[in-house]
Parts: structure tokens; C-alpha cells; sequence
């Protein structure tokens, strides 16, 4: 059952200003104050202490107990993600696995000390000429933590998602500013942690769930000084407001967003005269998976200009006029897709047959065609069209595709598509590619991202505000941990992990 209200401090808390839900049957959601902003964050900055001192196997029950709590409300999420998303419910049953798997796997590595990087430099008093003290670096909880929920994952990258559960398993108290496309998702999700939180008798400002326009409650939140870290997932635009936010505070904060990205696919000549009607098909369906509402949605591809790269587009175009419409997540999301189309067909040439819907929030499939000199001098092309929409990209020869890649904006993943007999072309191209992405793909498509330890979800700007950082995977812990280092301490106020 829906509250409609803000968690703050373990109470569900209402306020006079309410935003109501069309998708939620006129369902209205409390937006929080000022004085509540203020109040969460000085809630969680006393909070954690205590909870940055818990012990890792006591966090690891509470974020397994975390996971238990939403299966618990497993359907009940799934409708009400269905009914504010558009997202079919076998969609939202996936994600809410994806999410729960995330607190497991979280909950599964604290249980070992290998992420603290323990290092630990024993005393030497006999060294000539001067004596080495004892000391011992371990690293600790940044402080409390605020996470913005995405549009486009109500559950594995919003409130109980990977930046909440690496932040918690972390000892982070968390503060998610929920977004407004599924505030009743984020709600429900925030009744499970909180059930988690009684249930682990955790302190209760461990986590806290604020609902309310991005600009006034998300920038009061970045602001505030008890927050120590930003973990984001959005638009360039408002991500890039809030990093510049957080840089300008009196104490700087880490701002760890991720903004958008393109993610280029490369066809090399010998791939395309293998397999070209077979990568313009698995493009078309990685394009337009979910809408096209992916952050690693593949939105160019690019080949040397040819009757291969043709038969390639063919079988693309072919796929994608095929597609059918699909409801996209919210209204906003909508009119930015319908507008980034309309420039495109402004600017190149459109190859799938023009088609219309007036089934409301549905976006249709569109690809387009350019010369790589035309998409190198027009710098709006290569903007994130969220959606599925993409651009082939053609090619004179292999020095104009290396030169491409050399122009490159930081993108969040590159493929390529090649064959053996391409490894000397692939060669040149790798040493430009890994200064480009954080995950280079062969002969696959960027949807669908593994949720592992070996996983990079992020890169260089503007894909990310942090090319050291990832959003998915076990080393997205490290964003919420800073090093400490401990010398000449007495064993008894060594941190267990230093007492060896």
C-alpha cells in the first residue's frame, strides 16, 4: 500500500505541496521541503557513525535482508512499476532480479576483506639512517551518501539499486532523491529497506527516500553539507548541473555521474563481407530494445562505404520498419525523442519509411545515413538521441574511420565488428578505442550490461563525470570508500582488519 509520503528518519512524512500521478489513477505524492531536506541530511550525518562502525557480516544480513523484503513485495512492485513506466511486467520482473542480485553480490564480497585494500607497513626500528614507523591503511565509509533514481531503471538503478547497495554494503547511510516517472516504484521499494532496516534493527536514518523536482530537492541535497558523495544516473544537462554544484560547495564532493553516451559500433571491412546481413539485424534489435532507453543504446554505426555496408543497412532498415512502436517511460522522454528525430531528418538523410502513431508515449524506430566528414563537421549529430534512433556513418577508406575514432567524445562503450583478417586494421584502432570507452566490445552489442566483478559501467566525459569510476559491478564500491591511514596506533584501536 502506497503512502504517498517522504521517509525521513524512519517516519513516513507528509508535506503541503503534492505532485499528483496520472499513471497511479490520480495518486498523489508528497514533495519535500527544505526544511526536510535539511532534516534528512542532518539525520544521516548522524547516523553514520553508527552505522560506518557496524560489522561487515551484520551489513551483509541487512542488505540480503533487503532483497528478501522486495521479493516479499515482488508483485505489488511489478504492477505499479508497470502502470507509471510502461515497461512490461517481464521486463520489471528481470530488473527486480538484477536488483536483488546486486544486494547479494554486495552482501557476498563485504564478507571478505580483499575491497578495503588493506596494506600494512610493519615497523622497522633498527632502519639506518632513520627508524620506519608502523603504519596501516584501510579504507573507511566516504560519509553519508545521496543517489538519484534513473528514469529508465525504476529498479537495479534507482532505489534499491547498485549505487544504494554498494553505498550501504559500504557503511554509507543513503538518501535517494526518487524520480518522478515511478515515485510509487521508489516508494514501495523504500518499504522494503525500511522493513529491512527494522527487521536488522539498523539505526533509521540508515536510508531515507525524499521525493520532489530535481532542481529544488536534488540541488538542496548536493548542497548540504553533511552529504559527502553524489551517485547519479541521467541527462547531460542535469547531471552536469549538479557536478557543477558539487565542485562549487565550500568542501567539494565527489559527483559520480553518469550522462550519456552514443556508443559507436565499429564494422570492419572483413566482417561486413562475412556477416553484414547478420550485424545489421542484431544492431537494429540491440537499437531498439527497451525503446531504445538504454544507456548503452547503439546509436551510430559505422563502415567503409560499399555494397557490403549497403547490404548491411538494407537488412537494418528491413528489421527496423518492421519494429513496432514502443511506449516510451515518460511524456518528457517522449517529446525529446520526437525532437531529436525531427532534427536529424532536418540535417541527413532518412532510410526508414516515415510512420506515425497516436498511441500516446509510443516512440517509433528511425536510422539515418552521413558521410563520416559531414558527422565529424556537425557536432549535434553527435549528440544522445534517447531513443531508437540511430546513424550509419560511412566511411571513404580506413584512415577516415581511424580519424573518426580519433574525434571521438568519452563513450560508456565501443564495439567492434570484425574478423580474423581485420586484426591489423583492429590494432590501430585499440590504443585510440581504450582512451575513448570503459568497455570495448568484439563482435557483440552493447545492451545488456553484466552485473559482475570484471564490469566497467562508466568512462571518459562526458559518459562520466569519473573515468576511474563504474556504476555496475563490484568495484563501484570503491566510490563510497577513502583511505585511512593508521601509524603507530595501539592495537586495541586498530580496526579488526588492521590487527594482524
Amino acid at each position: 500500500m502506497l503512502f504517498g509520503k517522504n521517509l525521513i528518519d524512519g517516519n513516513w512524512v507528509g508535506s503541503p505541496q503534492t505532485v499528483i500521478s496520472d499513471d497511479l489513477n490520480g495518486f498523489e505524492f508528497a514533495q519535500a521541503s527544505a526544511d526536510q531536506v535539511d532534516q534528512a541530511c542532518k539525520a544521516s550525518q548522524q547516523c553514520f557513525r553508527n552505522f560506518s562502525t557496524t560489522t561487515r557480516k551484520v551489513r551483509a544480513e541487512f542488505l540480503n535482508q533487503i532483497a528478501d523484503e522486495i521479493e516479499k513485495l515482488g508483485e505489488e512492485i511489478t504492477q505499479t512499476g508497470a502502470q507509471e513506466t510502461g515497461l512490461p511486467e517481464a521486463r520489471l520482473n528481470g530488473e527486480r532480479g538484477r536488483t536483488t542480485g546486486q544486494l547479494r553480490m554486495f552482501a557476498q564480497l563485504i564478507l571478505n576483506d580483499d575491497y578495503l585494500d588493506i596494506r600494512i607497513n610493519q615497523a622497522l626500528p633498527d632502519r639506518q639512517p632513520l627508524p620506519r614507523p608502523d603504519i596501516r591503511l584501510i579504507h573507511r565509509p566516504i560519509g553519508p551518501v545521496v543517489v538519484f533514481g534513473a528514469s529508465n531503471f525504476p529498479l537495479a538503478f534507482s532505489t534499491a539499486g547498485g549505487d544504494t547497495a554498494s553505498a550501504l554494503a559500504a557503511g554509507c547511510p543513503v538518501i535517494v532523491k526518487g524520480h518522478g516517472a515511478h515515485a510509487g516504484t521508489a516508494e514501495l521499494v523504500g518499504q522494503a529497506i525500511m522493513a529491512a532496516v527494522k527487521a536488522c534493527k539498523m539505526p533509521k536514518a540508515t536510508f531515507q527516500l525524499l521525493q520532489g523536482a530535481g532542481r529544488i530537492v536534488g540541488s538542496a541535497l548536493v548542497e548540504h553539507p553533511k552529504i559527502k558523495a553524489v551517485g547519479f544516473t541521467g541527462s547531460a544537462a542535469g547531471g552536469r548541473a549538479l557536478y557543477d554544484l558539487c565542485h562549487a560547495r565550500h568542501s567539494p564532493i565527489p559527483f559520480y555521474g553518469e550522462l550519456g553516451s552514443i556508443n559507436p559500433v565499429f564494422c570492419l571491412p572483413n566482417a561486413l563481407v562475412e556477416r553484414s546481413t547478420q550485424i545489421g539485424i542484431g544492431w537494429a534489435a540491440s537499437l531498439t530494445m527497451g525503446a531504445g532507453q538504454f544507456c548503452t543504446n547503439p546509436g551510430i554505426i559505422i563502415g567503409i562505404k560499399g555494397k557490403e555496408f549497403d547490404k548491411l543497412q538494407e537488412a537494418a532498415v528491413a528489421q527496423l520498419n518492421d519494429s513496432a512502436d514502443q511506449k516510451m517511460l515518460t511524456e518528457g522522454i517522449q517529446k525529446a525523442y520526437i525532437a531529436g528525430v525531427a532534427h536529424l531528418k532536418d540535417r541527413i538523410s532518412e532510410l526508414t519509411q516515415p510512420r506515425q502513431t497516436e498511441k500516446e508515449r509510443y516512440g517509433i524506430p528511425a536510422a539515418f545515413k552521413t558521410s563520416a566528414s559531414d558527422w565529424l563537421s556537425d557536432k549535434t549529430l553527435q549528440h544522445e538521441v534517447f531513443g531508437a534512433a540511430g546513424i550509419f556513418v560511412e566511411c571513404d577508406d580506413e584512415s577516415e574511420m581511424i580519424e573518426l575514432a580519433e574525434q571521438l567524445d568519452g563513450q560508456l562503450t565501443v564495439t567492434l565488428q570484425l574478423a580474423k583478417s581485420d586484426i591489423k586494421l583492429s590494432r590501430a584502432l585499440l590504443p585510440i578505442l581504450e582512451e575513448k570507452a570503459g568497455r570495448l566490445l568484439c563482435n557483440g552489442f552493447p545492451t545488456g550490461v553484466e552485473v559482475s566483478s570484471a564490469m566497467m559501467h562508466g568512462g571518459p566525459y562526458p559518459a562520466s563525470t569519473d573515468v576511474r569510476a563504474t556504476s555496475v559491478g563490484t568495484l563501484g564500491i570503491a566510490r563510497w570508500l577513502r583511505p585511512v591511514a593508521y601509524q603507530d596506533f595501539p592495537k586495541e584501536l586498530l580496526h579488526d582488519e588492521l590487527k594482524k
